[in-house]
């Protein structure tokens, strides 16, 4: 189990040079918020793999915390937004206030103490680390949720306004494969750290998710059949 975090980070990676690629071509705002989303996303995979293998350190912990936490999936709400809002200026304005809260964060888990006897523990849990209601164990529930919410429902609102268009279908299929994702690995992360503590259903649940993301993203992108 301990390759699969590994194996989620190299499959985000993958899949954020891909969505890179395409704003090179481009230049649309979604892409490359979403291919930084997912930076973080193998960062904070990568840093829960280091976690499990050879014990947590502060560092790890930081970051697995920070960018897999709070902020990827604020990320990827804000690269659904650049896609369903049509006036850019209002897009613009929201991407400002996310980095404002990106900055808020990262000072915030970046200065916060730690009760690093915690860290000893299988899985550390940032109630338990930083301390339950503290705010760097606040920002993933004020930041993450909402976000979440907001990107399944926008996602599914996009797959709905092309549905039943012949010519849409692998956009439309692709689209749900991305919001099923994205809910597998809030599920399994929500089941797997906060009631469980399980390495085995967070660890699943970060491989799981990705790669059906990334299917998603894939059929999303084939070109419609022609004729």
């Amino acid at each position: 189990m301990i390759v699969f975090p590994l194996a989620a980070a190299l499959v985000a990676l993958v899949f954020a040079g891909m969505l890179a690629g395409q704003y090179a071509q481009r230049r649309r705002p979604f892409q490359i918020l979403w291919s930084l989303a997912l930076v973080m996303y193998a960062g904070a995979s990568f840093a829960l793999f280091l976690g499990e293998i050879g014990g947590w350190s502060t560092a790890e912990f930081r970051t697995y915390w920070l960018l897999g936490a709070i902020l990827n999936v604020p990320f990827l709400a804000m690269g659904e937004l650049y896609l369903l809002i049509p006036r850019q200026g209002i897009a613009h304005a929201l991407f400002v206030l996310l980095l404002v809260g990106t900055a808020v964060a990262v000072a915030t888990v970046r200065t916060a103490a730690m009760d690093t006897t915690f860290l000893a523990h299988d899985l550390p849990l940032g109630k338990e680390v930083f301390g339950d209601g503290t705010p760097a164990h606040r920002f993933a529930a004020l930041y993450t949720f909402p976000a979440y919410f907001l990107l399944l429902g926008g996602t599914l609102w996009s797959a709905l306004r092309i549905r039943g268009i012949e010519a849409m279908r692998d956009r439309f299929l692709g689209t749900l494969l991305i919001a099923g994702g994205a809910t597998i690995v809030a599920i399994g992360s929500g089941v797997g750290a906060g009631l469980l503590k399980s390495f085995v259903v967070i660890s699943l649940a970060l491989l799981a998710g990705m790669v059906v993301m990334f299917l998603g993203f894939l059929r999303a992108g084939r070109r419609p059949p022609v004729g």
